[in-house]
């Protein structure tokens, strides 16, 4: 199993949004990013990820699963974007922010820490562990 960060704007599609789909849960569709993309294709199904509200919120919410493989984007009409669906898993004992993250020396190295503007991005099996600890979760 391998874990990642998926973000987005709680304005565009927030945790309340991804709870809401409940076990149907939804693509993680509109990114177009290449690097973004190619983790994407990268992912399998029972991966686990951290929903991340950007904005002003700036935080780890909640737990997400991996549903399905990358696919096409459904609302993309060029071929070249995928996606793949997304089920909400448990929400956060409270938020993790970008700040607390940014100061915990043991995630200097998250790619959230290092490149904040990618929309999907990996997460180490120690990051991830530590973030859950932080967030109230069991890894």
């Amino acid at each position: 199993m391998r874990y990642w960060l998926f973000k987005s704007e709680p304005s565009t599609w927030s945790w309340a949004d991804q709870v809401a789909k409940g076990a149907a849960g939804e693509e993680w569709d509109g990114v177009r990013n290449y690097q973004a993309r190619n983790f994407m294709r990268e992912m399998a199904v029972g991966d686990r990820g951290f929903f991340y509200h950007s904005q002003s919120e700036k935080a780890v919410v909640g737990t997400v699963e991996v549903i399905a493989p990358a696919h096409p984007d459904s609302k993309a009409d060029d071929p070249r974007w995928e996606c793949v669906d997304i089920k909400a898993l448990e929400a956060t004992q409270r938020p993790v922010t970008l700040e607390e993250i940014k100061a915990d020396p043991r995630l200097a190295e998250m790619v959230l820490v290092r490149s904040s503007r990618l929309s999907v991005q990996p997460v180490t099996p120690e990051e991830w562990r530590i973030v859950c600890d932080l967030a109230g979760l069991r890894p």
